[in-house]
């Protein structure tokens, strides 16, 4: 130790003021250095070329980091000349504990503090940039390649990201603990309990992510709903920890990855692939406005282009239903007959039939519903062949539309609750 010390002690203090306050500006100066030469030269190469995987890895800031390194490295090449110390008396040193308080035993102990810090901070510089390119490869992946929606690999980067970071960790503790990597690593065993406590969302969210890529669970851009998270919308993002879901309401919800493996929910994927979304909605009927058709309504319907066909079957069906003869002369045959309801079914299925925007090849029926306190609902049933939210709803309401403003024809109406203007006109009159 005292050899050590010795070698110092000859040199003038002065000097090793003089040296440190060198050092601290050749550090700046290639600071300055690497972020204008280095920094420059690799946006100028970017904005040259045609491809965009240069231009993502300079947005992710890996160069930036890489930077970092060069006044660190300045620091750990030079402290040894700033404070008069060679290289080898460093290396010799850094193995000692010195107790000593004098000038030269700070001076020594400050330069191998100085290397073990600069060699550390090139680690965690290191482990940014290197955090940085994985991010990078994963907007190069989402834009080069169509696969990036069905399978995304941004979980598994963060998983990498996190081993990565975890790892610079340990590193950085040895260096500055002038301690093996190895003697930290070994001491991990006892702590795998509070590891897995610590990282246990981490690790839910891993198998999570492994299980939804591998069924092919959820999509970016796939509309999900979940009641239980109150989310309903858009996939937006699907990382390690948390999927995001853009809400039609524009809010964003985000929901923990595992919770797509423990909890249910509906994926609308199936509907918009399939080319058709589901229209069903009924009409309340009152039934005080269903009758048998008069021969006079019947000659009218005949008219209509959609009926025409239908009635004419229906009478022969019914003329042939009806052609029986009663042996008791004073009893009146039961006789099937057309109704006013049954002909509007006929003509609504008829309308849907031919509807440009009703897609034929999927279900498609016009049916009654049980009646109750509300009326007799009768219920369409169809797709439409656009499943985009605005022209689905715009097809759903022209169809009521019309079907609603057809009632009359038939004689039907629609069921209503009483409202404050038929409770006044019931009291007028």
């Amino acid at each position: 130790m005292q050899d050590l010390l010795s070698s110092i002690a000859a040199n003038d203090r002065l000097w090793a003021v003089g040296g440190l306050l060198s050092l601290i500006v050749l550090a700046w100066a290639a600071k300055v250095v690497a972020r204008r030469v280095f920094l420059g030269l690799a946006h100028r190469v970017a904005s040259r070329t045609k491809s965009t995987w240069d231009d993502r890895i300079i947005e992710r800031r890996v160069f930036h980091q890489l930077a970092n390194i060069a006044p660190a490295l300045v620091a750990y090449a030079g402290i040894g000349w700033a404070v008069g110390v060679g290289p080898d008396i460093l290396v010799d040193a850094a193995v000692v504990d010195l107790q000593s308080t004098t000038w030269d035993g700070l001076m020594l102990a400050g330069a191998i503090l100085v290397r073990r810090v600069s060699l550390a901070w090139m680690v965690v510089a290191l482990a940014t940039a290197a955090g940085g390119l994985l991010a990078a490869l994963n907007d190069i992946y989402t834009e080069s390649y169509s696969e990036a929606t069905n399978r995304p690999i941004k979980g598994y980067l963060q998983v990498i990201s996190l081993f990565l970071y975890v790892a610079a960790g340990v590193v950085v503790v040895s260096i500055l603990a002038a301690r093996s990597p190895v003697v930290f690593l070994s001491g991990l065993g006892a702590l795998t309990a509070v590891l897995m406590l610590v990282f246990r969302d981490t690790i839910l969210s891993l198998v999570a992510s492994v299980q939804i890529m591998s069924n092919d669970m959820i999509r970016i851009g796939d509309w999900v709903e979940m009641p239980q998270a109150n989310a309903d919308g858009d996939v937006i993002d699907i990382a390690l920890h948390t999927v995001k879901i853009q809400n039609w309401d524009k809010t964003i919800s985000a929901i923990p990855t595992h919770k797509f493996i423990s909890e249910s929910f509906k994926n609308w994927r199936g509907m918009s692939e399939s080319g058709g979304r589901r229209i069903s909605r009924a009409i309340h009927l009152d039934m005080d406005s269903i009758h048998f058709l008069s021969d006079e309504e019947v000659a009218r319907f005949s008219r209509f282009e959609f009926l025409h066909d239908y009635l004419q079957a229906k009478r022969e069906e019914l003329a042939v239903a009806n052609d029986r003869e009663i042996a008791a002369k004073d009893v009146l045959p039961d006789q099937r007959r057309l109704t006013n309801v049954g002909t509007f079914r006929a003509y609504v299925l008829h309308y849907l039939r031919s509807h440009p925007k009703v897609n034929q090849g999927m279900t498609l029926l016009v049916r009654q519903r049980p009646p109750g306190p509300q009326g007799l609902p009768m219920q369409i049933y169809c797709f439409s062949n656009d499943t985009a939210w605005a022209n689905y709803e715009e097809l759903q309401a022209d169809i009521f539309d019309h079907l609603i403003a057809s009632l009359s024809e038939f004689g039907l109406r629609v069921f209503q609750e009483p409202t404050g203007g038929d409770l006044r006109a019931l009291r007028s009159n």
